[in-house]
């Protein structure tokens, strides 16, 4: 009910704000139809031999009570206490100090180790450690791992505090010993521990290792620590028994691959190459999580070996029967359905292929796959970017889309990532209400460039509402006069500012093709604020009404100011869309100008070169009244400089310039 809610709403918000998308065909990442071809690719993943079953030691959330990938692995440093603890030597009765943020996994110890180039540790090679309270004895070797700056230098590796203890568990085939349940409480390893909580526990044992004179001393220090993404719990490392699906063994072909996509901008593709390069594992596709795509399988209760249906339909195994009534390695008729769920990108990562049709409609298939452009937020580019684009190829051999769009994040004014914690949320209905859905879409293209985090404010919207209302009000005045349909002869005023029309209907197209509508919204609302409404609007005002003007040379401003606002009101339309609407349909045509082309006008290119020459006049007599104590429309002698000589007639009518 609440997801059904929360959709509604946001269906809404995209209505109101013009996303041009088919709402009579949405869809759904868990409906029955997506969840089927979300079971029909594990199936066939399966068959093919990609996925298989393991026990290892896995990131697990205690919050969440499930499995998690590295990819919904966050490090976030936090406080914690680093307690530096007495070991003796077996074989010598010394004593030595290892440091450690992780007491309460002394019972699951299984070495120690120091770098092979730290000298002062290179005696103890092949010795034995005793490990305090359970008295166990332990190996000491040298091992690249140790840092000689970290603590004292020694370290204890268990099973298992970090990836680091996997790793070298693994290395030396080291025996593990479970010490953290999945309910994330001490086991029956942690001995008069059992059952406390991995918080209680480190604080009782830090209490019993002062108690027993055997704790040197503790820091506070700011400690690197794995949370997970969803609940921000520190995840423990757990062996459990998941399914996994190969991706180590594709590694170097997705990092060959992934140069066929142009990231917009490129930098973000940086973001794909650290994940690749950083994956250790093959993803862990299997959750412990009540809502999710249930993975299509049932065990035989004779044989145990797991039995899976034919793709197409979406199973329910934890209260379906199963669609067969043997197994087919033993023949048995009864079954125990698998109860674990999906990751949800394994769901999320075959979106291009659900909206192509994918195993529903092979030929539809081959005309929209692979898609033109993945649109997304750089947070999830480890993610659902990665596990597209994996998932994808394998199973059609393609990459999933041409174009890679990556926008950076919405932060607060003082650039402080919004959530509902920290009471920083700004919620659109409400701005939309109050500056209309065309001034947030203009303020969310013109506040950042494409791929960097951009500024949320109520502020900011309403500086962008502000070029709204310029725009409808230069098209007001435009309006009041005709759009010449037979041929005109420009005047040179004209001609100039066509030519930076031209400049700006460069820059525009530009940008749009890099898919960066920053540069579109700045360069419009500069060339609208700065330049057109203030100096050309200005200097053939007179002549537009015909105040000692031919009708030849009024014609001429008719033409021209209707020229640059079409040709505005089609390079502003994508991101605009309602008032350039209005305004074309009322002006224009009766055709919406979403169905028009982008402008293609070129011309008078060397009439920019008085673009800044026209601008430092114009701000000189506006700065000669101010002095003055004069009003702008009062008439005042100056001298027109012989570059601007041929907008002579323009100007003078637009400052009232008496002749010296």
């Amino acid at each position: 009910k609440a997801l059904d809610e929360l959709e509604k709403e946001l269906i809404r918000i995209m209505k109101i704000v013009g996303l041009s998308g088919d709402f009579k065909n949405i869809y759904r990442t868990d409906s029955p139809e997506y969840r089927a071809l979300t079971q029909a690719t594990f199936i066939e993943m399966w068959n093919r031999g990609l996925i298989y079953e393991a026990l290892r030691p896995n990131a697990y959330c205690p919050g969440c009570k499930t499995t998690i990938a590295e990819a919904e692995i966050v490090y976030e440093e936090l406080p914690t206490q680093l307690v530096y603890i007495k070991f003796k030597v077996k074989e010598t009765g010394e004593e030595i100090i290892i440091a450690t943020t992780r007491p309460e996994l002394l019972c699951s110890c299984q070495l120690v180790i120091f770098n092979p180039e730290d000298e002062r540790y290179k005696k103890l090679e092949g010795k034995h450690a005793i490990v305090p309270i359970y008295g166990r004895e332990v190996p000491i070797l040298p091992h690249p791992s140790a840092s000689p700056e970290f603590g004292t230098g020694l370290a204890m590796i268990c099973s298992y505090g970090d990836q680091t203890d996997i790793m070298i568990f693994r290395e030396l085939r080291l025996k593990e010993i479970v010490a953290i349940t999945p309910e994330g409480r001490m086991s029956e390893e942690a001995g008069k521990y059992a059952g406390l909580t991995v918080k209680q526990a480190r604080e009782k044992i830090i209490e019993d290792l002062e108690k027993e004179g055997i704790l040197v001393k503790k820091e506070r220090i700011v400690h690197r620590t794995p949370t997970c993404e969803r609940s921000k719990d520190p995840i423990e490392f757990i062996p459990m028994k998941d399914f996994y699906l190969k991706q180590l063994e594709f590694k170097e072909k997705i990092l060959e691959l992934q140069k066929n996509i142009k990231f917009l901008p490129e930098f973000q593709r940086q973001i794909l190459l650290n994940w690749i390069n950083s994956i250790t594992i093959d993803w862990p596709i299997s959750r412990r999580r009540y809502y999710g795509t249930e993975i299509p399988i049932w065990y035989c209760k004779k044989c145990g070996k797991p039995n899976l249906p034919e793709p197409g339909k979406y199973y329910v195994p934890w209260k379906e029967k199963p669609p067969f009534e043997r197994c087919k390695y033993c023949g048995h008729d009864e079954f125990r359905g698998e109860e674990r769920t999906f990751d949800t990108w394994m769901d999320s990562s075959i979106t291009p292929l659900f909206i192509s049709f994918f195993k529903r409609d092979e030929k539809l298939f081959k005309k929209l796959y692979p898609n033109a452009i993945r649109p997304q937020g750089k947070d999830i580019v480890r993610t659902w970017l990665y596990y597209s684009i994996l998932r994808c190829f394998l199973l059609t051999g393609k990459l999933p889309w041409k174009y890679a769009w990556i926008t950076g994040y919405g932060v607060d004014e003082k650039g402080k990532k919004m959530s509902k914690s920290k009471g920083n949320i700004i919620y659109p209905l409400p701005l939309i209400e109050k500056y209309g859905a065309d001034a947030l879409r203009f303020w969310s293209a013109q506040e950042t460039s494409l791929g960097y985090d951009f500024r949320c404010s109520e502020k900011r919207v309403e500086i962008a509402y502000r070029f709204i209302v310029k725009l409808w009000n230069v098209a007001r005045f435009i309006s009041l006069f005709p759009f010449p349909e037979e041929n005109v002869e420009l005047e040179e005023t004209d001609k100039w500012i066509l030519s930076e029309l031209s400049n700006l209907i460069k820059k525009c197209l530009k940008g749009y093709k890099e898919f960066n509508f920053f540069i579109p919204a700045t360069e419009i609302r500069e060339f609208v604020w700065n330049l057109f409404a203030p100096h050309y609007l200005e200097m053939v005002k007179k002549r537009a009404y015909g105040e000692s003007f031919s009708e030849e040379e009024k014609k001429s401003a008719w033409f021209t100011m209707h020229t640059v606002l079409k040709n505005l009101l089609l390079l502003l339309a994508p991101i605009t869309p309602f008032i350039t609407e209005y305004i074309w349909m009322k002006m224009y045509s009766k055709e919406s100008i979403h169905l028009q082309s982008f402008p293609e006008f070129e011309g008078y290119e060397e009439y920019s070169s008085f673009t800044q020459k026209i601008l430092e006049f114009n701000s000189f007599v506006w700065g000669l009244k101010k002095e003055k104590n004069i009003s702008l429309k009062d008439s005042i002698k100056v001298e027109i400089p012989q570059e601007l000589k041929i907008f002579e007639k323009d100007l003078k009518a637009m400052h009232n310039i008496r002749d010296l």
